[in-house]
């Protein structure tokens, strides 16, 4: 497959540090489990508690819908592409990168790989993301120091249909999803060199206690089942034992990376755990020497900025991508690089009177004295761009809402004695392991509704999932 961009090993170096949100890495964003989590259309639910202003215990509760379903694994993009348009001299809800300088700066690949695989892996992910629908009734909004009710959405894309395409790929991040990871005390900072080494539930250890350990040097009392469930996403009805030598192993990878240190007497992880009551256990954990690491941070080069990529895709030379980057916006080259890269996608290089790079540089220094604007071809062409995403966008909301709607109605009438026969059962079965009444039935509700959203899909078709839940099929099986 040919690509426009070049690879140079001895120049190309990855991104060290990375920001995650803060509020979301209270809580898994999907369930650890691809075969549940990758489901078309699925929601989400999970929640965490909190001490308000008045130091009062709060519980947060979190939906998270998805057309396309979400991976563990896309985490990595998500926070990495927030890093990379936060790292920019200009940052902007808008970010135009190629795939090979994301997937480079984030040291998926190196300068020896062209990514193949990578690449499409990269783009399902992207597609996935763009998916997403988050709700929480208690997100902490840092810009206005108080908790409040919000809905976003991620980001969403426009995408060359072809890799082998020269022009960037365009992202705009939702612009209330931005602000807030954007903004002073939103933003939480982490070694991504340690981060991308962990397992997926590892990492999202990582980010909990990353946010734990700015506050003290030894967490608190942590219950195992809050943490293994709605921190990580492991099944909730996953027992007691198994879940205490996953959570282990997860902090055994933290140890390993001298992120966090086990208490005086305790040597192996599987022994941290202590029983409160029947199948209640909590475990803490001290803040070890690398807590504080964030990456080794260099001097920029023109090869870290994603407007390397395109202007070398148009044929300019480092010497002059360097001149370029110095002398003019960023953007204006992002603009006029565009320009120049989807009128040869378009007409080929007989379109140039001279060559690409001449028609880009005339065209940038003509813009810079404000004696050249954009062709209208080029407006006409992102308008078309704009209209689709917007149809897609819209799409996704209609789906959502009618889904939602339709679902809620399908609960109230013909499902209803059966919903309450099964939330019924499973309070029942959850209370067996010592939880209190409360707990139980917020999890039977959310188990049970995870369940007839599946049975909903099955029999109504315009809804219809790729298989039933393991849930589904766990009800099925005699006692």
């Amino acid at each position: 497959m040919r690509r426009r961009f070049p690879i140079r090993p001895q120049r190309h170096r990855s991104l060290s540090t990375a920001n995650a949100q803060l509020s979301l890495v209270e809580h898994a964003l999907c369930p650890l489990d691809s075969e549940v989590s990758l489901q078309p259309n699925s929601v989400f639910e999970t929640s965490y508690f909190f001490s308000d202003r008045s130091r009062n215990r709060k519980k947060a509760t979190v939906r998270i819908g998805g057309l396309d379903g979400l991976s563990a694994h896309d985490e990595l993009y998500l926070w990495g592409l927030l890093s990379l348009a936060l790292s920019q001299s200009e940052p902007s809800a808008e970010f135009m990168a190629t795939p090979y300088f994301c997937l480079r700066r984030l040291g998926i690949i190196d300068g020896t790989n062209k990514g193949g695989r990578e690449f499409e892996l990269f783009r399902a992910a992207i597609k996935r993301l763009a998916g997403i629908r988050y709700q929480n009734d208690f997100f902490y909004d840092p810009i206005r120091g108080e908790h409040r009710a919000v809905s976003f959405g991620f980001l969403s894309y426009s995408l060359p249909l072809g890799d082998d395409s020269g022009r960037a790929w365009r992202f705009v991040w939702d612009s209330l999803f931005f602000e807030l990871a954007r903004a002073t005390g939103g933003a939480l900072r982490f070694d991504l060199v340690v981060y991308r080494r962990l397992s997926p539930a590892a990492r999202r250890l990582y980010l909990f206690l990353k946010k734990l350990f700015w506050r003290s040097e030894e967490t608190p009392a942590l219950n195992l089942r809050h943490v293994a469930v709605d921190v990580l996403g492991f099944a909730a009805t996953t027992e007691t034992t198994p879940l205490r030598w996953k959570v282990a192993h997860c902090i055994e990878q933290l140890r390993k990376a001298e992120i966090v240190l086990l208490p005086a007497g305790v040597t192996d992880a599987r022994h941290l755990f202590r029983k409160q009551s029947k199948g209640q256990y909590i475990f803490q954990l001290l803040r070890g020497p690398r807590f504080d690491a964030q990456g080794n941070e260099q001097s920029p080069e023109p090869t870290d900025t994603p407007l390397y990529e395109p202007l070398k895709s148009i044929g300019l030379d480092d010497r002059t991508i360097a001149r370029v980057i110095h002398q003019y916006s960023p953007r204006l080259i992002e603009q006029w690089s565009d320009i120049t890269l989807a009128a040869r996608d378009r007409q080929g290089d007989s379109f140039f009177t001279n060559s690409p790079q001449a028609y880009f540089i005339d065209n940038l220094k003509a813009a810079k004295e404000s004696r050249r604007t954009p062709p209208d071809w080029w407006h006409e062409l992102r308008k078309q761009e704009l209209a689709r995403q917007r149809e897609q966008e819209r799409s996704k909301a209609q789906l959502f809402r009618s889904e939602d709607d339709a679902f809620e109605e399908y609960l109230r009438d013909e499902a209803r004695e059966a919903f309450d026969c099964v939330m019924s059962r499973l309070v029942d079965d959850l209370q067996k392991s010592g939880r209190s009444v409360n707990d139980c039935q917020e999890q039977a509700r959310q188990f049970t509704r995870a369940h007839f959203l599946n049975r909903f899909r099955q029999e109504h078709p315009e809804w219809q999932s790729d298989g039933p839940t393991r849930l589904g099929q766990s009800l099925k099986q005699p006692n």
